[in-house]
């Protein structure tokens, strides 16, 4: 037995003592009539091992107005205690993908092999600044949520301005991310919204939503669209 493992591990440091098999890609040579194949290792790439894209962060579409409510907010994501700690601030601001099943843990895998072509509504279109550029922001103790709003050309209904249906899609995104929030999985039973000033294309506006109570399995969401500075109100909506 000690002689056979011994012819065994000879075997082995005969096989080191060779230069090692390249990798690279190249063509069979011919050396001293030994000939010497190399073999080609190809990384591909896995089309499940890419992150998705965050919408929710800056690009290069977003006026200032939009920027400076986002600093603002985001500033309040995390904060610096007296002793110089890093804790987590009032405010969270929530990821955006072209799908809300990549959320889920193991979504990005998911969202290519169920219904491969579908995509968010709001989130559909390639060209940054075109139509929805938005950004979530939700504060769990005061049971609140805030949308930065930046409405793009492709949204136009009466000449150079938000069309109605956009707005009352971005309501019912906010609305509804904030009922699901605060109670789980949901779906819009009702939405009554009033309009009361258009939305100039191009425009930065807030909807800010609340929480007005709960009865049973009922989540009641009241929300308001704004100008950012407050100063005028453009829809006011319950649901």
């Amino acid at each position: 037995m000690a002689r056979s493992l011994g012819r065994i591990i000879k075997g082995f440091q005969r096989l080191g003592s060779h230069s090692p098999i390249l990798t690279q890609l190249s063509h069979p040579t011919s050396v001293s009539a030994r000939t010497t194949f190399v073999r080609t290792m190809v990384a591909l790439p896995s089309p499940f091992s890419s992150k998705p894209r965050d919408f929710s962060l800056p690009n290069s579409s977003w006026g200032s107005e939009m920027m400076r409510l986002y600093e603002h907010y985001n500033s309040q994501c995390e904060v610096e205690t007296e002793r110089g700690e890093k804790q987590e601030g009032p405010w969270r601001r929530l990821p955006s993908y072209n799908r809300l099943l990549k959320y889920a843990t193991g979504g990005v895998y998911l969202s290519k092999i169920i219904q491969s072509k579908a995509r968010l509504f709001t989130r559909n279109i390639r060209d940054p600044g075109a139509a929805f550029e938005y950004v979530l922001f939700v504060n769990s103790e005061e049971q609140k949520c805030v949308c930065i709003f930046q409405a793009g050309h492709l949204l136009e209904g009466p000449p150079g301005h938000v069309h109605g249906g956009a707005i009352a899609t971005m309501i019912d995104t906010v609305t509804g991310t904030h009922a699901a929030l605060l109670s789980g999985a949901v779906m819009t039973a009702n939405l009554n919204i009033n309009y009361r000033s258009p939305i100039p294309l191009g425009s930065t506006v807030l909807l800010e939503s609340s929480l007005d109570k709960k009865e049973g399995r009922k989540t009641f969401i009241s929300c308001k669209v704004t100008s950012t500075d407050g100063s005028r109100v453009h829809t006011e909506t319950t649901g």
